[in-house]
């Protein structure tokens, strides 16, 4: 579990399993770069890793996904401040649930910039630097819908289903420069993406943030000869 001293940027890091993924990697040595919309909970993050017993480091910076200037920003400053990208671990996503003519287009055109163009901003915008290191691990964060669907799901399986061919295109492109591409597929997990909200009675036998945070360490800790091109995991209370 060696990620000791790499530089690591999480996207929607300010809550669920990017906050807690972002923890773990830094007390087990990794310098983590965390962004999302929300600069107050960020903040909360970057001073609780200072004030614990954290080995590594976390620097909050406040951005949108879907904003090429943001995450050109968030760029930046990994290579500021540590002089290489590792791993992106592109988190960042929402759900709306509702039946195809129930959906506006604005609701539509606003998620899919999000988890899908904010997936190819970030990634885009650490490529460079990757390449030039032959080196970098990129993981996207889908789901398991993105090989299933289900009615009233039409909106956010489209999105991650747009992930899953979008990692399977890049894969190809980028494995010869030493760069890893790892899906991350999960069920269930007990966070606030769902509308009952985290800790509900209901979401109890569901995967916890902090068991997603330590599939994440695992898959980016593995051996520079090992890639894990998809991870998939579920609550043992869910059927697949």
């Amino acid at each position: 579990m060696n990620v000791e001293n790499k530089t690591i940027i999480i996207s929607g890091a300010s809550r669920g399993i990017g906050r807690a993924t972002a923890m773990l990697l830094a007390q087990h040595g990794a310098n983590v770069i965390v962004t999302a919309r929300n600069a107050d909970e960020l903040k909360q993050l970057e001073t609780e890793a200072t004030q614990g017993s954290v080995r590594g480091k976390i620097v909050a910076i406040a951005g949108d996904v879907a904003s090429e200037s943001d995450m050109a920003a968030v760029v930046r400053t990994a290579l500021d401040q540590f002089h290489r990208i590792d791993v992106v671990i592109n988190n960042a996503g929402y759900g709306v649930f509702k039946n195809v003519d129930e959906i506006s287009v604005t609701e539509w055109d606003d998620l899919m910039a999000t988890n899908v163009k904010g997936t190819f901003i970030l990634t885009k915008a650490a490529l460079p630097s990757m390449k030039a290191h032959g080196s970098g691990h990129i993981v996207v964060v889908a789901s398991d819908v993105a090989k299933r669907t289900f009615a009233g799901g039409a909106l956010y399986t489209a999105s991650k289903y747009a992930q899953e061919a979008f990692m399977g295109a890049l894969r190809k492109e980028v494995r010869s420069f030493g760069i890893k591409v790892t899906g991350v597929y999960s069920g269930l997990v007990d966070s606030n993406f769902h509308a009952k909200g985290h800790g509900h009675e209901t979401s109890k036998n569901w995967l916890k943030n902090e068991d997603m945070a330590e599939s994440m360490l695992f898959i980016v800790s593995r051996p520079a000869h090992v890639v894990i091109d998809e991870f998939m995991v579920h609550p043992l209370s869910q059927e697949y």
